[in-house]
């Protein structure tokens, strides 16, 4: 819902649709065929990333990338640009988010194998980036996942505001980013299905990820430490715990939520701030 301060700027245009694996709403101000234009063509921008960066289609640039190591891939902008971003995080968290752990996440049952062998995770050096291209070192399997829907939104909010919206919002399933002279009022789902009121959003981004408690069919998603993490970096099942992270980016906010479920306790709140982003807890 709206607060009274959205509200006071008048009506809206705001759709839903399902995409990035969660149903994705995009809002911006105004009702005329502009608003309208600049949502659907918001919705273009996230099913062009969808397609890109998917580790689920085995036709996906992101998959054919996976599937021939050692070969240099031609490669889309947006591809290029998420390796770089998730490569640059995974050195600059020291791995605890990580991007080559697909193979480890495919040995759970999580991610689909498209075949080959592969190993089960790698570290950000397996990753060479050239002019409109990629290649991998060794045979690990790359996963976007924990940016690839944050940078969707970021994308989508580029869209709105290049078709001149004055605010608006994008939400994908616990990636949200909000831009403009307006707030919108959020919550924290906790993974008891709980809600926790966290106020306000404005110019912008939340992301939430819950880790312990075993897989939830409504977020299938899973975190792993890495083989060179303490088993106490991940959160045991029946001890479900949640975490939501404010940075000006949807593709940070999505993966810093990975590096809090790994971080020590102790540190959780400084090593986000180092990263860019704010932590809020449960």
């Amino acid at each position: 819902m709206l607060d009274p301060q959205a509200a006071a700027r008048g009506a809206h245009t705001k759709r839903m649709r399902p995409l990035l694996g969660t149903f994705v709403e995009v809002a911006t101000a105004g009702v005329d065929t502009r608003a309208t234009n600049a949502v659907n063509q918001a919705f273009e921008a996230i099913r062009e990333i969808h397609e890109l960066a998917s580790f689920q289609q085995p036709d996906s640039e992101l998959s054919h990338l996976n599937a021939n190591h050692g070969q240099w891939i031609q490669l889309s902008k947006h591809t290029l640009r998420l390796l770089r971003l998730a490569r640059q995080m995974t050195e600059a968290s020291e791995h605890l988010f990580n991007c080559t752990l697909g193979g480890m996440i495919i040995e759970h049952g999580v991610l689909p194998d498209h075949g080959g062998d592969f190993l089960p995770i790698g570290c950000a050096d397996d990753i060479e980036l050239a002019p409109g291209r990629a290649r991998l070192v060794r045979p690990v399997r790359i996963t976007l996942d924990g940016i690839a829907k944050g940078y969707a939104v970021d994308c989508a909010i580029k869209v709105l505001k290049c078709a001149g919206s004055s605010w608006g919002w994008v939400n994908a399933g616990g990636d949200l980013r909000v831009f403009g002279d307006f707030a919108l009022p959020v919550a924290q789902r906790r993974a008891d299905g709980s809600t926790r009121p966290l106020g306000a959003l404005q110019n912008a981004s939340l992301a939430t990820s819950s880790a312990g408690g075993g897989l939830n069919p409504d977020t299938p998603g899973l975190i792993l430490a890495g083989e060179d993490q303490p088993e106490s970096s991940t959160p045991k099942a029946g001890n479900a715990q949640t975490f939501s992270v404010i940075s000006r980016f949807a593709w940070r906010a999505d993966a810093l939520t990975k590096v809090a479920a790994l971080a020590p306790k102790s540190q959780r709140a400084e090593r986000i701030a180092h990263l860019g982003g704010v932590l809020i807890e449960e």
